[in-house]
Protein backbone atom coordinates (compact mmCIF):
# COMPACT_ATOMS: atom_id res chain seq x y z
CA UNK A 1 0.00 0.00 0.00
CA UNK A 2 2.87 2.02 0.92
CA UNK A 3 6.57 2.12 -0.14
CA UNK A 4 8.87 1.49 2.79
CA UNK A 5 10.93 4.55 2.73
CA UNK A 6 7.26 6.45 2.83
CA UNK A 7 6.34 4.51 6.01
CA UNK A 8 8.86 6.90 8.68
CA UNK A 9 7.43 9.79 7.28
CA UNK A 10 3.74 8.96 7.65
CA UNK A 11 4.55 8.09 11.55
CA UNK A 12 6.23 11.48 12.04
CA UNK A 13 3.48 13.23 10.72
CA UNK A 14 1.34 11.59 12.80
CA UNK A 15 3.52 12.43 15.73
CA UNK A 16 3.69 15.82 14.66
CA UNK A 17 0.03 16.15 14.76
CA UNK A 18 -0.32 14.58 17.82
CA UNK A 19 1.84 16.76 19.20
CA UNK A 20 0.46 20.25 18.28
CA UNK A 21 -3.07 19.25 19.34
CA UNK A 22 -1.53 18.17 22.70
CA UNK A 23 0.39 21.81 23.02
CA UNK A 24 -2.99 23.43 21.48
CA UNK A 25 -5.39 21.67 23.78
CA UNK A 26 -3.76 20.83 26.91
CA UNK A 27 -1.33 24.05 26.44
CA UNK A 28 -4.96 26.28 27.21
CA UNK A 29 -6.01 23.98 30.32
CA UNK A 30 -2.73 24.09 31.36
CA UNK A 31 -2.90 27.94 30.83
CA UNK A 32 -6.06 27.99 32.91
CA UNK A 33 -4.62 26.31 35.91
CA UNK A 34 -1.61 28.63 36.46
CA UNK A 35 -3.89 31.66 36.22
CA UNK A 36 -6.42 29.86 38.60
CA UNK A 37 -7.02 32.60 41.39
CA UNK A 38 -6.58 31.73 44.71
CA UNK A 39 -8.58 34.05 46.41
CA UNK A 40 -11.65 34.41 44.62
CA UNK A 41 -13.67 30.95 44.82
CA UNK A 42 -16.20 31.64 42.44
CA UNK A 43 -13.88 32.65 39.46
CA UNK A 44 -11.95 29.75 40.16
CA UNK A 45 -14.67 27.50 40.27
CA UNK A 46 -15.83 28.71 36.91
CA UNK A 47 -12.47 28.05 35.58
CA UNK A 48 -12.26 25.30 36.37
CA UNK A 49 -15.35 24.42 35.33
CA UNK A 50 -14.26 25.76 31.52
CA UNK A 51 -11.74 23.15 31.56
CA UNK A 52 -13.85 20.29 33.10
CA UNK A 53 -14.78 18.22 30.22
CA UNK A 54 -12.05 18.43 28.25
CA UNK A 55 -8.99 18.66 30.10
CA UNK A 56 -8.57 15.12 30.56
CA UNK A 57 -9.55 13.88 27.55
CA UNK A 58 -6.78 16.73 26.44
CA UNK A 59 -3.66 14.49 27.49
CA UNK A 60 -4.45 11.58 25.49
CA UNK A 61 -2.52 13.31 22.83
CA UNK A 62 0.52 13.31 24.98
CA UNK A 63 0.22 9.51 25.21
CA UNK A 64 -0.35 9.00 21.20
CA UNK A 65 2.40 11.26 20.45
CA UNK A 66 4.96 9.25 22.84
CA UNK A 67 3.81 6.29 22.04
CA UNK A 68 4.43 6.69 18.36
CA UNK A 69 7.73 7.89 18.92
CA UNK A 70 8.38 4.70 21.06
CA UNK A 71 6.52 1.96 18.68
CA UNK A 72 7.76 3.79 15.76
CA UNK A 73 11.40 5.54 16.68
CA UNK A 74 12.84 3.55 19.17
CA UNK A 75 16.40 4.53 18.93
CA UNK A 76 14.83 7.78 19.02
CA UNK A 77 12.51 7.30 21.70
CA UNK A 78 15.74 6.11 23.80
CA UNK A 79 17.79 9.03 23.48
CA UNK A 80 15.17 11.45 23.60
CA UNK A 81 13.89 9.86 26.96
CA UNK A 82 17.48 9.09 28.31
CA UNK A 83 18.50 12.54 28.05
CA UNK A 84 15.38 13.93 29.17
CA UNK A 85 14.83 11.42 32.34
CA UNK A 86 14.15 14.07 35.23
CA UNK A 87 12.49 16.55 33.84
CA UNK A 88 10.12 14.08 31.95
CA UNK A 89 9.51 12.36 35.29
CA UNK A 90 8.74 15.94 37.01
CA UNK A 91 6.13 16.86 34.04
CA UNK A 92 4.29 13.88 35.00
CA UNK A 93 4.55 14.31 38.77
CA UNK A 94 3.14 17.96 37.39
CA UNK A 95 0.26 16.07 35.73
CA UNK A 96 -0.63 13.49 38.02
CA UNK A 97 -0.64 16.24 41.07
CA UNK A 98 -3.01 18.18 38.57
CA UNK A 99 -5.62 14.92 38.34
CA UNK A 100 -5.49 14.50 41.77
CA UNK A 101 -6.28 18.25 42.52
CA UNK A 102 -8.62 18.42 40.02
CA UNK A 103 -11.03 15.45 42.24
CA UNK A 104 -10.08 16.33 45.25
CA UNK A 105 -11.08 19.98 45.50
CA UNK A 106 -14.36 18.90 44.68
CA UNK A 107 -14.50 16.35 47.76
CA UNK A 108 -13.39 17.85 50.44
CA UNK A 109 -14.60 20.46 52.94
CA UNK A 110 -14.82 23.95 51.44
CA UNK A 111 -12.22 25.12 54.18
CA UNK A 112 -9.67 22.90 52.59
CA UNK A 113 -10.70 23.36 49.08
CA UNK A 114 -8.17 26.31 48.73
CA UNK A 115 -5.05 23.72 49.69
CA UNK A 116 -6.33 21.85 46.49
CA UNK A 117 -6.59 24.75 44.18
CA UNK A 118 -3.19 25.45 45.01
CA UNK A 119 -1.86 22.53 44.29
CA UNK A 120 -3.43 22.45 40.97
CA UNK A 121 -2.07 25.77 40.20
CA UNK A 122 1.27 24.43 41.25
CA UNK A 123 1.08 20.82 38.90
CA UNK A 124 -0.70 23.53 36.13
CA UNK A 125 2.71 25.50 36.32
CA UNK A 126 5.25 22.35 37.29
CA UNK A 127 4.05 20.39 33.58
CA UNK A 128 4.25 23.23 31.80
CA UNK A 129 7.69 24.81 32.64
CA UNK A 130 9.04 21.18 32.21
CA UNK A 131 7.39 20.51 28.69
CA UNK A 132 9.52 24.53 27.89
CA UNK A 133 12.26 23.10 29.35
CA UNK A 134 12.54 19.66 27.57
CA UNK A 135 11.50 21.86 24.51
CA UNK A 136 14.72 23.91 24.69
CA UNK A 137 16.70 21.05 25.70
CA UNK A 138 15.56 18.77 22.36
CA UNK A 139 16.48 22.15 20.30
CA UNK A 140 19.70 22.13 21.37
CA UNK A 141 20.33 18.42 20.45
CA UNK A 142 20.58 17.59 24.36
CA UNK A 143 23.57 19.39 24.39
CA UNK A 144 24.72 19.05 28.13
CA UNK A 145 26.58 22.66 28.61
CA UNK A 146 25.52 26.24 30.71
CA UNK A 147 24.45 28.05 27.26
CA UNK A 148 22.36 24.91 26.66
CA UNK A 149 20.98 24.64 30.24
CA UNK A 150 20.09 28.76 29.99
CA UNK A 151 18.37 28.27 26.63
CA UNK A 152 16.37 25.13 27.67
CA UNK A 153 15.36 27.79 31.26
CA UNK A 154 14.69 29.99 28.74
CA UNK A 155 12.10 28.06 27.04
CA UNK A 156 10.50 27.06 29.70
CA UNK A 157 9.76 30.64 30.91
CA UNK A 158 8.52 31.48 27.25
CA UNK A 159 6.40 28.45 26.88
CA UNK A 160 4.71 28.63 30.54
CA UNK A 161 3.93 32.76 28.90
CA UNK A 162 2.48 31.05 25.53
CA UNK A 163 0.86 28.22 28.01
CA UNK A 164 -0.90 31.69 30.08
CA UNK A 165 -1.74 33.42 26.84
CA UNK A 166 -3.48 30.50 25.14
CA UNK A 167 -5.62 29.65 28.47
CA UNK A 168 -6.65 33.68 28.90
CA UNK A 169 -7.66 33.58 25.25
CA UNK A 170 -10.15 30.50 26.05
CA UNK A 171 -11.47 32.30 28.84
CA UNK A 172 -12.66 35.05 27.00
CA UNK A 173 -14.27 32.92 24.77
CA UNK A 174 -15.99 30.81 27.36
CA UNK A 175 -16.70 33.25 30.44
CA UNK A 176 -18.99 36.44 30.61
CA UNK A 177 -18.65 39.83 33.00
CA UNK A 178 -15.63 40.39 35.69
CA UNK A 179 -13.60 36.80 34.97
CA UNK A 180 -13.89 37.83 31.44
CA UNK A 181 -12.53 41.08 32.14
CA UNK A 182 -9.95 39.58 34.24
CA UNK A 183 -9.14 37.33 31.48
CA UNK A 184 -8.53 40.44 29.20
CA UNK A 185 -5.88 41.78 31.18
CA UNK A 186 -4.16 38.14 31.78
CA UNK A 187 -4.36 38.44 27.93
CA UNK A 188 -2.88 41.82 27.61
CA UNK A 189 0.29 40.64 29.82
CA UNK A 190 0.88 37.70 28.61
CA UNK A 191 0.80 38.16 24.91
CA UNK A 192 4.02 40.46 24.93
CA UNK A 193 5.75 37.69 27.06
CA UNK A 194 4.79 35.33 24.69
CA UNK A 195 6.13 37.24 21.93
CA UNK A 196 9.15 38.08 23.71
CA UNK A 197 9.62 34.73 23.53
CA UNK A 198 9.22 33.68 20.47
CA UNK A 199 11.42 36.55 19.55
CA UNK A 200 14.44 35.24 21.56
CA UNK A 201 13.77 31.92 20.20
CA UNK A 202 14.23 33.16 16.43
CA UNK A 203 17.34 35.22 17.35
CA UNK A 204 18.97 33.23 19.86
CA UNK A 205 18.38 29.89 17.78
CA UNK A 206 20.36 30.41 14.63
CA UNK A 207 23.63 31.46 16.92
CA UNK A 208 23.47 28.51 18.64
CA UNK A 209 22.73 26.36 16.45
CA UNK A 210 25.07 25.16 13.26
CA UNK A 211 21.76 23.10 11.62
CA UNK A 212 19.30 26.25 12.08
CA UNK A 213 21.55 29.41 10.88
CA UNK A 214 21.90 27.11 7.78
CA UNK A 215 18.59 26.17 7.36
CA UNK A 216 18.01 29.86 7.49
CA UNK A 217 20.44 30.95 5.46
CA UNK A 218 20.47 28.99 2.76
CA UNK A 219 18.32 28.81 -0.66
CA UNK A 220 15.07 27.24 -1.30
CA UNK A 221 14.79 26.76 2.51
CA UNK A 222 14.90 29.97 3.81
CA UNK A 223 12.01 31.00 1.60
CA UNK A 224 9.90 28.46 3.68
CA UNK A 225 11.19 29.99 6.99
CA UNK A 226 11.32 33.57 7.00
CA UNK A 227 8.11 34.63 6.05
CA UNK A 228 7.08 32.62 9.53
CA UNK A 229 8.31 35.14 11.97
CA UNK A 230 6.84 37.69 9.94
CA UNK A 231 3.59 36.41 9.96
CA UNK A 232 3.60 35.36 13.98
CA UNK A 233 4.39 39.12 14.37
CA UNK A 234 1.55 40.42 12.30
CA UNK A 235 -0.73 37.86 14.84
CA UNK A 236 0.66 39.06 17.58
CA UNK A 237 -0.14 42.89 16.56
CA UNK A 238 -3.40 41.83 15.77
CA UNK A 239 -3.68 40.21 18.68
CA UNK A 240 -2.84 43.11 20.56
CA UNK A 241 -5.20 45.07 18.59
CA UNK A 242 -8.67 43.18 19.44
CA UNK A 243 -7.48 42.41 23.25
CA UNK A 244 -7.58 46.02 23.53
CA UNK A 245 -10.88 46.77 22.10
CA UNK A 246 -12.55 43.76 24.34
CA UNK A 247 -14.63 42.80 25.59
CA UNK A 248 -17.24 44.15 23.34
CA UNK A 249 -21.17 44.48 23.35
CA UNK A 250 -23.04 41.46 23.22
CA UNK A 251 -20.19 39.38 23.41
CA UNK A 252 -19.06 39.73 19.82
CA UNK A 253 -15.52 38.90 18.93
CA UNK A 254 -15.03 37.07 21.85
CA UNK A 255 -13.71 33.85 20.57
CA UNK A 256 -10.77 35.70 17.96
CA UNK A 257 -8.25 36.14 20.94
CA UNK A 258 -8.35 32.31 21.02
CA UNK A 259 -7.83 31.65 16.97
CA UNK A 260 -5.63 34.23 17.17
CA UNK A 261 -3.79 32.27 19.85
CA UNK A 262 -3.95 29.13 17.82
CA UNK A 263 -2.63 30.26 14.63
CA UNK A 264 0.38 31.65 16.14
CA UNK A 265 0.80 28.19 17.62
CA UNK A 266 0.57 26.78 14.42
CA UNK A 267 3.56 29.03 12.92
CA UNK A 268 5.39 28.64 15.52
CA UNK A 269 5.31 24.95 15.51
CA UNK A 270 5.73 25.21 11.37
CA UNK A 271 8.99 27.32 11.59
CA UNK A 272 10.56 24.60 14.49
CA UNK A 273 9.54 21.68 12.10
CA UNK A 274 10.75 23.71 8.80
CA UNK A 275 13.95 24.01 10.39
CA UNK A 276 15.09 20.69 11.99
CA UNK A 277 13.17 18.58 9.30
CA UNK A 278 13.84 16.00 8.34
CA UNK A 279 16.14 15.51 11.68
CA UNK A 280 13.69 13.28 14.87
CA UNK A 281 16.40 14.40 17.19
CA UNK A 282 18.11 17.59 15.75
CA UNK A 283 21.71 17.12 14.45
CA UNK A 284 21.92 13.43 16.23
CA UNK A 285 19.61 11.02 14.09
CA UNK A 286 17.44 11.98 11.15
CA UNK A 287 14.04 10.21 10.58
CA UNK A 288 15.08 7.22 8.71
CA UNK A 289 17.84 6.20 10.71
CA UNK A 290 15.35 6.31 14.05
CA UNK A 291 12.83 4.05 12.59
CA UNK A 292 11.60 0.90 12.95
CA UNK A 293 11.48 -2.24 9.80
CA UNK A 294 8.88 -1.34 7.59
CA UNK A 295 7.24 -5.13 8.52
CA UNK A 296 6.77 -3.15 12.04
CA UNK A 297 5.52 0.16 10.60
CA UNK A 298 2.80 -1.65 8.43
CA UNK A 299 1.56 -3.69 11.05
CA UNK A 300 1.48 -0.45 13.39
CA UNK A 301 -0.49 1.62 10.86
CA UNK A 302 -3.38 -0.51 10.65
CA UNK A 303 -3.91 0.01 14.40
CA UNK A 304 -2.87 4.00 13.70
CA UNK A 305 -6.13 4.24 11.22
CA UNK A 306 -8.26 2.94 13.40
CA UNK A 307 -7.26 4.54 16.54
CA UNK A 308 -6.50 7.84 15.31
CA UNK A 309 -10.04 8.77 13.62
CA UNK A 310 -11.89 7.72 17.03
CA UNK A 311 -9.78 10.02 18.59
CA UNK A 312 -10.66 12.56 16.97
CA UNK A 313 -13.77 11.82 16.33
CA UNK A 314 -14.44 11.96 20.60
CA UNK A 315 -12.45 14.91 20.67
CA UNK A 316 -14.82 16.84 18.19
CA UNK A 317 -17.44 15.42 19.55
CA UNK A 318 -17.01 16.72 23.48
CA UNK A 319 -16.21 20.02 22.20
CA UNK A 320 -19.36 20.06 20.19
CA UNK A 321 -21.42 19.16 22.87
CA UNK A 322 -19.84 21.37 25.54
CA UNK A 323 -19.30 24.41 23.30
CA UNK A 324 -20.38 27.66 24.27
CA UNK A 325 -19.92 30.00 27.77
CA UNK A 326 -19.47 28.04 31.07
CA UNK A 327 -21.79 27.77 33.36
CA UNK A 328 -21.86 27.27 37.21
CA UNK A 329 -19.32 24.41 38.07
CA UNK A 330 -21.33 21.29 39.74
CA UNK A 331 -20.56 18.04 40.82
CA UNK A 332 -22.77 14.73 40.60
Amino acid sequence: MFADHTLPFIFVGLMGLAVLLYVILDGYDLGVGILLPLKNESHSDKMIASIGPFWDANETWLVLAIGVLFIAFPAAHSMVLKALYLPATFMLLGLILRGVAFDFRAKVKPARKGIWDKAFKFGSLLASFMQGYMLGMYIMGFEQSLQAMAFALLSGIGVTAAYCFIGACWLIMKTESDLQKRAVGWARKCVWVCFAGVLGVCIVNPLINELVWQRWTSLPSALFIWPIPFISLSLFALCHFVLNRLPLKDDAGCWLPFIIALLIFLSCYQGLAVSFFPYIVPGRMNILEAASAPESLRFILIGAVIVVPCILAYTVFSYRVFWGKVTELKYY
